[in-house]
């Protein structure tokens, strides 16, 4: 269930009237001071406590660790970085982020804005989120890329977990390079989304992702799509796709019975990807 369409802001879904929840967002920014990556804005808020680590070589690195429950039913919640000119940033996660049924009927938000500079390069590998039975969450990533910028994002989601059905949630990856639509996929599971357990998208798995890789340098090359995991074994635990986009980027969808089966998928495409910077 997803679509690839012109780019457009994602509008936030807004909440009832009564309804209450946590509204919190937090900001980073790192920029390059003609020798290394420095963080002038580390600003975490509600749920997000955000934790400068070493650097890794020229690259800034954050995790961000979750401080308290949630997204929780009503919350409004969002993240927002801003990698400047020539700049490199590495942002993970310390646990994955759990979707829960909160005190009110109205839905969470989860507002992800990523802003990537003329020769910046951001690496955006968060935990998987987990959408758990009850919940319901809408979740919007929003990424703007100069046009010689470099981007690796991952977007994972477990749906449900052992021996549940999913929660309801819907996920929106909207992507501009150089002010021009590079990529906008929409997807949506649960109850509220008839079919969304089908062939036609997840079926029987319960783990599903993306990995989105854009690097100017794709651009001189003319790469073919390739087919992840068994491809020869229609009941494989996991099975998975790269294929190139309209533009220099790539993007690897995978689907697995288990987290750690698509993760493994999504490094595999990673690899393929870009041999040289996998690590």
């Amino acid at each position: 269930m997803s679509t690839l369409t012109g780019v457009r802001t994602p509008v936030p879904v807004p909440p009832r009237p009564g309804a209450s929840g946590v509204v919190a967002t937090a900001r980073l920014r790192a920029e390059h001071n003609g020798s290394t990556t420095t963080l002038p804005l580390l600003s975490g808020d509600g749920p997000f406590h955000l934790q400068r680590l070493r650097p890794r070589g020229a690259a800034a690195r954050v995790d961000i660790i979750g401080a308290m429950s949630g997204p929780l039913g009503g919350d409004r919640l969002a993240l927002h970085a801003d990698v400047g000119p020539r700049a490199r940033l590495d942002v993970t996660a310390a646990a994955s982020t759990i979707a829960l049924r909160g005190p009110v009927e109205d839905a969470a938000t989860y507002d992800i804005r990523l802003t990537v500079g003329d020769g910046a390069t951001l690496r955006w590998l968060p935990q998987p989120l987990i959408s758990i039975a009850g919940s319901s969450l809408h979740q919007t990533c929003t990424v703007d890329l100069a046009p010689t910028a470099r981007l690796v994002l991952r977007d994972e989601a477990v749906l449900g977990r052992t021996g549940e059905t999913s929660g309801n949630l819907t996920s929106r990856l909207a992507v501009c390079r150089a002010g021009r639509p590079l990529l906008d996929q929409h997807s949506a599971y649960g109850n509220h989304h008839p079919g969304w357990d089908g062939p036609a998208v997840v079926g029987t798995y319960r783990a599903c992702g993306q990995l989105l890789v854009v690097d100017p340098s794709f651009a001189r090359q003319d790469p073919t799509p390739v087919l992840l995991g068994d491809p020869d074994d229609p009941g494989a635990p996991a099975h998975g796709v790269l294929v190139p986009l309209a533009g220099p980027a790539l993007l690897a969808t995978a689907v697995a019975d288990t987290a750690t089966r698509l993760r493994d998928l999504l490094d595999e495409a990673l690899r393929r990807a870009l041999p040289s910077q996998s690590s």
